[in-house]
């Protein structure tokens, strides 16, 4: 399971909150995932550019 850290606020999220990578799917090269906060309470589901743009890869579980 992949962990990303959120960089900048966003959808009313502080910066810094953990994230893990719950789905990701790809339709006529739209990517679009799923992350999950680290206590699992809020969902997010989000394209690749704001992946790109809010979010920092941590790590590989």
């Amino acid at each position: 399971m992949k962990k990303f850290k959120l960089k900048n606020h966003f959808k009313g999220l502080k910066k810094g909150t953990h994230f893990y990578l719950i789905a990701e799917s790809e339709f006529i090269g739209i990517k679009e995932y799923v992350l999950r906060t680290k206590d699992l309470s809020y969902r997010i589901s989000i394209n690749e550019a704001e992946l790109k743009r809010n979010f920092i890869f941590m790590s590989k579980e």
